[in-house]
C-alpha cells in the first residue's frame, strides 16, 4: 500500500494537454508532473499517441495537440533524467506513426516536428542515431513535399552526432548516412526538401557538396516546371553562401542548356526567362557568380550554347559586367569562326567537330536571340549590342563563307550571324526598332568606311524586308542624308541605293533624296560629285523598275502599314524623275570625265530598262555630241577638243569614246530609231504627248547619230591617222607629246566601239560582204595597235587623268546583294561577250589559215606572209588584251545590272574558244618551226597572254551557279585534244555537282595542259597554270585534293625543272595539296635532298637530285626559300594549336560533355594533343634539315626568326603538361617524351654548331663591310632571342622533370657556352676547350641535376601524386591541399648570363 502509495496518480492524455494549457496560460513556474518522471509511466504516455490517431476523427490535429502539450511539460526541465529516454521515445513513436501515414501530412505535423527540432539536442546521442536511422528509412516512402516535413531533423541530428565526443566512429556513421542518402531514388519532392535544407548541411565538405549536386540536377528532370524557378532561385541562394557555385552555375548551364530540347514547348522557354531573372538578380547580390560565368565560358567553348548565351546577355544588363560580357560573347564567336578556318590540317574527325562547334555556336546565338520575347525583354538591348559589335568586327575576306549550290551547310559567317540578329530583333520587338536605325545612323557616320559598309548592307536589308515598319523611321533616314557630303564617295552612293527600295512608300524621302543631290553636285570634292551623279542615275532607273512591276516585292509578304502610313504607302512617283532631274544630268556635261563616264553608262541603262526612253536620251546627248562632230570633211571629230591643260599637264576633259560607246549601243538596239510602245502612251521627254513635232524631232536625233557613226566609220584608215597626226606632227616639245598620247587614248576608244560595231555586223555577214567587213576589221585592228604604240612609248604618263574612278565596293569586302550602282573599279569594255567569242572565232580560223600558208609558201612569197602575219598577230594580241580587259571588268557591275546582262551577257560562253585557242597556240608548229625569232616570240607572248585570260576567266565562273556547264563545256575540248573519256571520279557523291566540277576540270584540262607546257619550256605559262590548279585544288575535299598533291609530287620526282620559279610553283602545289601529314613528309624530302645537292661537311655537292631532278644547282636557293615559307604556315598552324589546347583543361578535368550526344570532351583533347604532337615531329624533321645547310644570308636570318617562333611554341607546350596548384601530376605520356627527344637530338644540339658557325664565318671575315656589318647586326639580334627562347623551353622542361621523376633532358646539349657577343677566335677556343667534359664526351643530365636546378617551390611535390596518363585526364580531380605547380604562377625565364648557375655534366653523373 505504501509503495503503491508512493506512485504519482495516472494522468489521461486530456489531462495531459488541459495540465499544459493551464501551464500557458498562468506562465508559472512550477515543475514537471510527477507522473511524466516516473520511468514506469512513459509507456503509457506513448500509447496515447496511438490511441488518438486511432480514435479521432481528425489525427493529425489529434496527435498534434497532445505531442505539443507533451513537449511544452518536457521542456521544463528536458534535462531531467528520465524525460530524455521520454523524449527519445515520443520522437521515434511520432516518427513511426508520421512515416506509417497514420496521421495527415499538414500544417499541424509541420508545427510538431519543428518543435522536436527545438529540444532535439537534450536527447542522447546514441537516441539521435536512432532518430537518425528512422528518418533514412523513410525516405523511399516521400511521395510529396509534406511527407518530407521529418528531413528537418537531419542537420541538427547529424550536426549533433558529428560534434560528438560521446560514441567511436562518429564520421563513420555520417559518412554512411550521407552515402544512403545519395545511394537512394530522390523522388522530385526529396530533391526540392533537400535543396532547401542543404544549406543547414555545414559539415558537408567540397567532395561531398560535389556529389549532391550531381544527384540534384540529375534529379531536375523529374520537377515540374512550375517548381523549377523556386529551385534555381534555392540553388542560386546557396551558391551565393559559397556552397559550390561553380558545380550550381555548371549545372543550371547544363540543364538549360543541353536538357532543355526534351521539354519543349512555350512554357519552358517561360521558365527559362524566370530563370535568366534570378540569375541576374543573384549576380547583382553576389557578382563573384557572374564571375563564375564569365570563368566557365573562358575555360570551355563547348559551354556555348543558346542558355548560357543568354545568362551572359542578361549579366551584360549590369553596368559591371557589360564590357567584359560582351567582350567574351564576341571573342567566342569569332574564336569558332577562327577556329573552323584554321583546323584544316587536323583529321577530318577533328575538322567535322571544328566544324560542328561553329554551326552549333550560330545555332545557340539565334536561338537565344528567336527566344528573347519569352519573359527576357530584359536583354534585348544586350542582344542589339552584341549583332553590332559582330558587324564591326567584320574585315575584308572574313566576314563571309563562300556558299556553292550543294553545301547548305556552310557557316553563315561574321556578317550574316550579324545581320539575321538584327532582323530578328527588328520583326519581334518594337521597342528595339528605333534603337536598331539609331545605332546604324551613329555607326555609319563615325566609323570609318571600311567598317561601314556591313552596317549600310544591314539597312538595305531591313528596308527590302520590313518597308512598311520602315516608313515609321523616315525621319532618322533623312538625318543620316544630312551628311551625304561629307561622306567617302562610295559609301554615300551605297547608301542611297540601299534607301531606294523605299522611295515607292515614301514621296517625303524621294524629295529629300533628290534635294541632296542636288546640293552634293555643287561640291568640289570629285568623289561627291561622282557619288552624287550616281545617285541621280540609279533614282532615275528605280522609277523606271518600278513603274513596270505590277506591285513592289517584299522578302515579308505578312508585313502591313499601319494606319499612319497609309498617306505615305504606294505613293506615285510623279510622272518621270528624268525630267524633273534632266536639269543635273545637262549639269553634268560639264563635270569631270569621271562623272560623264557614270553619266553616259547610266543613260544606256535607262534605255535598256526603258526602251521608251532612247529619244529623250539621244535629245540630252545630241546637242553635246555636235561640240565635237564637224560636217569639215578635213576635221570630222575634233578630238583635241576633248583634252584640255592644266597646270602644265593635259588631261581628258570628254570622254568621247564612251560617248560615242553609250551612242552606239543605243542605235543597235534601235537601229531604225523605232520602240515598242504602246500607241497613245506619252513621250517621257519633258512632258510632252506623242504629237508630229517631237516625232520628227526625235527623229532627227536618231538620223544624226547613225549617219554621225557611219561617216566616222567610213573615214577610213588614213583619214583617222591624219587626225591624230596632225597633232603628232607637231609634237616638238613633252607637252605636245602629252597631248597627242591623250588624243591616242581617246581615239583608241573609239576604234574599239568600231570594232565593236564590225563584229556584230559579221556575226550576221556572208559572202562578199564578210570579206569586205574582215578587211574593214584588220584595217582597225592596224590602226588600234599604232595608237597602242604611241600611247606605249612612255611608261608612265603623269598628265593622263584618264578616268580612274574611285575604288569599287568590292574592296570593302565583296560585291553588293542590292544590285546597286557603284563606281567600277575599271571603265566598262567597249566590246561585249559576243563580239570578243567572234573575234577569237576569227583569230583562231585566221591562224590555221596562216599556218597552213607558211606551209606552203616559198622563199618568194615570204615577204608577202609575214605581212599577212603580222595582221592575224596583232589581231590576235587585240583580242587577247580586250578579253583580259573585258574579264577583270566583269565583277564590278551587279549580276541584276542591265548593263552588265547586255555588256557580258554569259561570259562563260568564252570559256570554250578560249581553251581551243590555247591549245592551237601551244600545239602550232610556228613554236618549233624556222621562222623568223619576232613571229615565234609573238606567238609565245600570246600563249602566255590567252594563259592569263583563262585563270582570269577561271576565276570568275568558279563563282557562277552555272559553272558545272562551263566545266562540261571545256572538258568536250580537252577529250577532243588528248582523247580522254568525260569521266570523273566515282566516290564523289551526285549531288555534289560543284566538286564534280572542279575535279573534272583537273583531270581532264588542267593537269594534261601542263604536262603539255613542260615538254614546250613555257616556262611563263606553268606559272600562271600552277597558280590555277592552286587555287582549285584548295576548294576540293581532302582525298581529291590529295590526289592531285601525289600528282604534283610525281612531277617533282620525275622531271628535271630548271627554271627556278616553275620549279617552285610545282614544289608548292605538290606540298599545299597534299592531306597533311603528306605535306610535311613531301617537305621534308625535298629539304632532305636540297641537303645533299647542296652539300656538307661530310659529302660533296651534287649536280642535280637523284630522286627529285627538280632539285638542281639552278632551283635549290628559290625551293629553300619556298620551303622555308611553308614551314612559317606550318609553324603558324602549330600556334594555332597551341592556344585551343588551353581551351580543353576544364572539360579534361570535370570531364564536362555540354553536348550528350557527342564524343565526351576528354577525347576530343587527347585526339587533338596527339595531333598536335605529331605535326611538330613532322616541322622539326624537316627543319633539321635546314640547320645543316649552308644557307645565305637572308634565309639564315628567315631560319632563326623560325626556329625561335618554333621553341617558343614548344615552351607553351611544356607550359601547358605541368599541372596547376591543387591538382595530381600526370606523366608526360610517350608521344610528348618523344618529341622532347626528337627536339634535343635533331633540332637543339645541331643548332649550336649552326649558330657557332655562323659566328666563326664572321670572324674570319676580317673586313667589315657595310653588307657584313648588317649581317652582324641582324644576327645579333635573332641570336640572342632564339637563345632565351630555348632556354625558356628548357625550364619547362626541368620543372615538369621534377615534378614527374622523368628526365626529359637526357639528350639536352647542357654544356654549351651561351653568350650572346660575338666572340674573338681565340676566346672562342679556350671556351670550347673549357666546356668540353672529360674523355671528350657528354653525360647525359641526371634526375639530381635536374632537382637542383628546379625553383624552390617544387620541392614540396609528392611523386605519389604522378599518374600515369592511362589512369585519368589530363588534369585530375582538385584535391585540397595537395602541392603542386601552377604554370600561370612562373616567374618569366631569364637569359643565363656567363658565369650564372648552368647545369654541367659530370663524369660521376649516373645514366638515368
Amino acid at each position: 500500500m505504501d509503495a503503491s502509495a508512493g506512485e504519482p496518480p495516472p494522468l489521461m492524455d486530456a489531462e495531459i494537454i488541459r495540465l499544459a494549457q493551464n501551464h500557458l496560460h498562468h506562465q508559472s513556474s512550477s515543475p514537471v508532473p510527477p507522473y511524466l518522471l516516473s520511468p514506469h509511466s512513459h509507456s503509457t504516455i506513448i500509447s496515447h499517441l496511438t490511441s488518438r490517431a486511432a480514435a479521432s476523427p481528425s489525427p493529425s490535429a489529434a496527435v498534434s495537440e497532445y505531442t505539443i502539450a507533451l513537449l511544452s511539460l518536457l521542456s521544463l526541465s528536458p534535462q531531467t533524467p528520465p524525460l530524455p529516454s521520454l523524449l527519445s521515445s515520443l520522437l521515434v513513436s511520432y516518427a513511426r506513426i508520421f512515416a506509417s501515414r497514420q496521421i495527415a501530412h499538414d500544417s499541424n505535423s509541420l508545427k510538431t516536428i519543428q518543435l522536436f527540432n527545438t529540444l532535439i539536442h537534450h536527447l542522447p546521442i546514441s537516441d539521435i542515431q536512432t532518430v537518425v536511422d528512422s528518418i533514412m528509412s523513410s525516405l523511399s516512402e516521400i511521395g510529396t513535399l509534406d511527407d518530407a516535413q521529418l528531413l528537418d531533423l537531419l542537420p541538427k541530428c547529424l550536426s549533433l552526432i558529428r560534434g560528438s565526443n560521446e560514441i567511436e566512429g562518429a564520421e563513420d556513421f555520417m559518412n554512411s548516412t550521407m552515402d544512403r542518402l545519395f545511394d537512394c531514388v530522390w523522388s522530385k519532392d526529396l530533391l526540392l526538401k533537400l535543396v532547401s535544407l542543404v544549406k543547414d548541411f555545414a559539415f558537408l565538405g567540397r567532395e561531398r557538396g560535389r556529389e549532391f549536386m550531381e544527384k540534384v540536377f540529375e534529379g531536375m528532370e523529374s520537377v515540374e516546371l512550375q517548381d523549377l524557378p523556386l529551385l534555381v532561385y534555392q540553388l542560386l541562394v546557396l551558391a551565393s553562401k559559397g556552397f559550390c557555385k561553380r558545380e550550381v552555375i555548371e549545372g543550371i548551364v547544363l540543364f538549360f542548356g543541353s536538357k532543355s530540347g526534351r521539354k519543349g514547348g512555350s512554357i519552358f522557354r517561360q521558365v527559362e526567362g524566370t530563370v535568366l531573372l534570378h540569375l541576374n538578380f543573384a549576380v547583382k547580390q553576389d557578382p563573384s557568380l557572374g564571375q563564375e560565368v564569365m570563368g566557365l565560358l573562358k575555360s570551355d567553348s563547348r559551354a556555348f550554347n543558346h542558355f548560357t548565351i543568354a545568362v551572359v546577355l542578361s549579366i551584360a544588363r549590369i553596368k559591371k559586367f557589360n564590357e567584359s560580357s560582351m567582350g567574351i560573347l564576341r571573342k567566342g564567336i569569332l574564336a569558332a569562326y577562327s577556329d573552323y578556318t584554321f583546323a584544316n590540317w587536323l583529321s577530318n574527325e577533328m575538322q567535322e567537330e571544328f566544324f560542328n562547334r561553329v554551326r552549333g555556336v550560330e545555332k545557340a546565338v539565334l536561338k537565344a536571340v528567336n527566344e528573347s520575347n519569352y519573359a527576357r525583354e530584359h536583354i534585348v538591348p544586350s542582344i542589339m549590342q552584341l549583332a553590332f559589335l559582330l558587324l564591326t568586327s567584320v574585315e575584308e575576306g572574313n566576314g563571309k563563307f563562300a556558299r556553292s549550290s550543294e553545301s547548305i551547310d556552310c557557316p553563315l559567317g561574321i556578317e550574316e550571324l550579324g545581320v539575321q540578329i538584327l532582323k530578328t530583333m527588328f520583326e519581334v520587338h518594337d521597342m528595339a526598332r528605333s534603337e536598331i536605325i539609331e545605332q546604324c545612323k551613329f555607326r555609319i557616320l563615325s566609323m570609318r568606311p571600311r567598317q561601314s559598309m556591313p552596317i549600310i548592307r544591314l539597312l538595305g536589308n531591313l528596308i527590302q524586308s520590313y518597308p512598311y515598319q520602315m516608313l515609321e523611321h523616315v525621319s532618322r533616314l533623312k538625318e543620316l542624308l544630312d551628311y551625304f557630303t561629307f561622306m567617302d564617295g562610295t559609301l554615300a552612293a551605297y547608301l542611297i541605293n540601299s534607301l531606294l527600295p523605299l522611295i515607292k512608300f515614301s514621296r517625303d524621302l524621294l524629295n529629300y533624296i533628290i534635294l541632296v543631290v542636288r546640293k552634293a553636285m555643287f561640291r568640289r570634292e570629285d568623289a561627291i560629285r561622282l557619288a552624287a551623279v550616281t545617285a541621280i542615275i540609279d533614282l532615275i532607273l528605280a522609277e523606271k523598275k518600278s513603274k513596270t512591276d505590277d506591285h513592289f516585292s517584299c522578302q515579308d509578304s505578312s508585313s502591313q502599314p499601319s494606319s499612319s502610313q497609309q498617306a505615305e504607302v504606294l505613293c506615285d512617283i510623279r510622272g518621270g524623275l528624268f525630267q524633273e532631274l534632266i536639269g543635273l544630268l545637262q549639269r553634268c556635261l560639264y563635270q569631270q570625265a569621271n562623272v560623264k563616264k557614270v553619266m553616259y553608262s547610266g543613260l544606256l541603262k535607262l534605255v535598256l530598262v526603258d526602251p521608251p526612253s532612247a529619244g529623250a536620251v539621244f535629245d540630252l546627248l545630241l546637242p553635246h555630241f555636235l561640240r565635237f562632230f564637224k560636217e569639215d570633211p578635213d576635221v570630222l571629230i575634233d578630238i583635241s577638243s576633248c583634252v584640255k591643260s592644266e597646270s602644265g599637264k593635259y588631261y581628258i576633259e570628254e570622254p568621247l569614246d564612251n560617248l560615242i560607246s553609250c551612242i552606239s549601243w543605243i542605235l543597235l538596239l534601235h537601229p531604225q530609231g523605232k520602240t515598242k510602245r504602246p500607241p497613245d502612251s506619252p513621250w517621257p521627254c519633258f512632258g510632252f504627248s506623242l504629237s508630229q513635232e517631237p516625232e520628227a524631232g526625235r527623229t532627227l536625233s536618231f538620223e544624226s547619230f547613225s549617219t554621225a557613226l557611219l561617216k566616222i566609220r567610213d573615214l577610213g584608215t588614213g583619214k583617222l591617222e591624219a587626225i591624230l597626226g596632225q597633232r603628232d606632227g607637231a609634237a616638238s616639245n613633252s607637252h605636245d607629246k602629252e597631248r597627242t598620247k591623250c588624243c591616242a587614248v581617246v581615239l583608241s576608244g573609239i576604234i574599239g566601239v568600231m570594232l565593236n560595231n564590225i563584229a556584230s555586223e559579221l556575226e550576221k555577214s556572208t559572202g562578199h560582204e564578210k570579206a569586205d567587213l574582215e578587211k574593214e576589221l584588220l584595217s582597225f585592228i592596224e590602226l588600234h595597235h599604232s595608237l597602242e604604240m604611241i600611247i606605249a612609248t612612255s611608261k608612265q604618263i603623269d598628265g593622263i587623268k584618264k578616268a580612274n574612278l574611285r575604288t569599287t565596293l568590292r574592296d570593302f569586302g565583296g560585291n553588293s546583294e542590292l544590285g546597286c550602282t557603284i563606281f567600277a573599279k575599271e571603265e566598262i569594255p567597249f566590246l561585249s561577250t559576243s563580239s570578243i567569242c567572234y573575234l577569237i572565232e576569227t583569230v583562231m580560223v585566221l591562224h590555221k589559215n596562216e599556218v597552213l600558208n607558211s606551209s606552203a609558201t616559198s622563199q618568194k612569197q615570204s615577204q608577202a606572209s609575214a605581212g599577212k602575219a603580222s595582221k592575224c598577230s596583232k589581231l590576235i594580241g587585240f583580242t587577247l588584251s580586250s578579253l583580259l580587259r573585258h574579264i577583270k571588268t566583269s565583277p564590278a557591275v551587279g549580276g541584276e545590272d542591265p548593263l552588265s546582262t547586255l555588256t557580258y551577257g554569259d561570259i562563260k560562253v568564252l570559256g570554250t574558244p578560249l581553251l581551243k585557242l590555247i591549245f592551237l597556240l601551244k600545239s602550232g608548229p610556228l613554236l618549233n618551226s624556222s621562222q623568223p625569232k619576232a613571229r615565234i616570240d609573238d606567238q609565245k607572248e600570246h600563249l602566255y597572254q590567252a594563259m592569263i585570260c583563262f585563270r582570269e576567266l577561271l576565276t570568275i565562273c568558279s563563282q557562277n551557279p552555272h559553272f558545272t556547264s562551263f566545266v562540261e563545256g571545256l572538258s568536250s575540248v580537252s577529250v577532243i585534244e588528248y582523247g580522254l573519256d568525260n569521266e570523273c571520279e566515282d566516290s564523289i557523291p551526285d549531288d555534289e555537282q560543284h566538286t564534280r566540277s572542279l575535279d573534272l576540270l583537273m583531270v581532264k584540262t588542267l593537269r594534261p595542259l601542263l604536262s603539255d607546257l613542260l615538254a614546250l619550256s613555257s616556262h611563263r605559262e606553268v606559272e600562271v597554270l600552277c597558280d590555277m590548279i592552286l587555287k582549285i585544288g584548295r576548294k576540293l575535299p581532302s582525298m581529291l585534293s590529295n590526289s592531285h598533291g601525289s600528282w604534283a609530287h610525281e612531277i617533282c620526282k620525275s622531271n628535271r625543272i630548271k627554271n627556278p620559279k616553275v620549279a617552285k610553283s610545282v614544289a608548292t602545289i605538290s606540298i599545299c595539296l597534299s592531306f597533311p601529314p603528306n605535306d610535311v613528309i613531301i617537305a621534308q624530302a625535298l629539304a632532305e635532298e636540297l641537303l645533299k645537292v647542296l652539300g656538307s661537311e661530310s659529302s660533296d655537292p651534287m649536280e642535280v637530285s637523284e630522286s627529285y631532278p627538280i632539285i638542281n644547282k639552278f632551283t635549290t636557293v628559290v625551293l629553300i626559300s619556298c620551303l622555308l615559307q611553308l614551314i612559317e604556315t606550318f609553324i603558324a598552324d602549330i600556334d594555332w594549336a597551341v592556344k585551343k589546347l588551353k581551351a580543353f583543361p576544364l572539360s579534361r578535368q570535370k570531364q564536362t560533355c555540354f553536348d550528350q550526344e557527342r564524343e565526351p570532351a576528354l577525347n576530343i583533347g587527347l585526339v587533338f594533343e596527339a595531333q598536335l604532337y605529331s605535326r611538330s615531329e613532322a616541322v622539326i624533321r624537316v627543319l633539321s634539315s635546314f640547320i645543316v645547310m649552308n644557307l645565305k644570308d637572308t634565309q639564315a636570318d628567315h631560319l632563326l626568326r623560325l626556329l625561335a617562333r618554333f621553341y617558343k611554341q614548344l615552351a607553351q607546350m611544356s607550359k601547358l603538361k605541368i599541372a596547376p596548384r591543387g591538382c595530381k601530376q600526370l606523366l608526360p605520356g610517350l608521344k610528348f617524351e618523344k618529341l622532347v627527344e626528337l627536339t634535343c637530338k635533331q633540332l637543339t644540339v645541331p643548332l649550336y654548331s649552326f649558330m657557332a658557325d655562323m659566328q666563326k664565318e664572321q670572324q674570319e671575315n676580317g673586313n667589315l663591310n657595310k653588307g657584313m656589318m648588317g649581317k652582324i647586326k641582324r644576327e645579333n639580334k635573332f641570336i640572342p632571342d632564339l637563345i632565351f627562347q630555348i632556354e625558356d623551353y628548357e625550364k619547362y622542361l626541368i620543372r615538369l622533370s621534377k615534378v614527374t621523376k622523368v628526365n626529359l633532358l637526357r639528350y639536352a646539349k647542357r654544356s654549351t657556352a651561351r653568350d650572346f657577343k660575338i666572340l674573338e677566335p681565340a676566346r672562342v677556343g679556350e671556351q670550347e676547350e673549357g666546356d668540353a667534359p672529360e674523355g671528350g664526351t657528354e653525360q647525359p643530365c641526371t634526375g639530381d641535376e635536374l632537382g637542383n636546378d628546379s625553383v624552390e617551390d617544387n620541392e614540396g611535390s609528392d611523386p605519389a601524386n604522378a599518374l600515369s596518363p592511362e589512369s585519368g585526364p589530363h588534369l585530375s580531380v582538385q584535391e585540397g591541399g595537395s602541392d603542386g605547380e601552377d604554370g600561370d604562377d612562373l616567374p618569366s625565364a631569364k637569359r643565363v648570363k656567363k658565369g650564372g648557375r648552368v647545369v654541367q655534366d659530370s663524369d660521376d653523373d649516373d645514366e638515368v
